[in-house]
């Protein structure tokens, strides 16, 4: 299992990808908004999204855990 975290603290605005999807290295998987601009979130590698941990709406810290991968 591997995690994707995040990169910094902000809100979720945007989930791009759902449980079971199948992603590639580089592929954004969410975009957060910190101090109203638009960050995307990207995989550092491939794999099959085993469990999503957040909502869009919901806030998160630097390194908060954002997906889970198999």
């Amino acid at each position: 299992m591997k995690e994707i975290v995040a990169n910094m603290a902000g809100t979720v605005l945007n989930v791009l990808v759902a449980n079971g999807d199948e992603i590639t290295a580089g592929q954004e998987v969410l975009v957060l908004e910190s101090m109203k601009m638009e960050i995307p979130v990207e995989s550092n590698e491939g794999g099959k999204v085993a469990e999503l941990k957040v909502n869009i709406g919901d806030f998160v810290n630097e390194g908060d855990s954002l997906l889970v991968l198999e």
